[in-house]
């Protein structure tokens, strides 16, 4: 999708270091934290948020990911959150998961 940050983050439009990359997805650092660690896990396929997500495997990538990125970063108490459509607060049109632990 042209216009979204997160696809032109995955093609190197717009600069930013990756946390984690496997074939599946990326992690990166969240510009506005709202905890001490707040890592975004991001599909690298476009889906609009949760409620357009036809294939399971693709969430069950990312949860795969987040323990990784636990275990990279130290993490053990967190917590996840998903927003799905702007009244629930999701800012980017392009499904992802905040990694939020202090």
């Amino acid at each position: 999708m042209s216009d979204c940050i997160f696809c032109k983050i995955l093609n190197k439009e717009i600069p930013s270091k990756f946390v984690y990359e496997d074939e599946t997805c990326f992690a990166i650092n969240d510009i506005n934290p709202k905890a001490k660690k707040h890592i975004l896990v991001i599909p690298k396929v476009h889906v609009k948020s949760l409620n357009e997500v036809d294939d399971n495997m693709l969430i069950k990538n990312m949860f795969d990911a987040i323990k990784k990125i636990n275990a990279k970063e130290g993490i053990k108490d967190f917590r996840l959150q998903i927003n799905t459509g702007k009244g629930a607060g999701q800012e980017v049109d392009h499904l992802h998961i905040h990694i939020l632990a202090n």
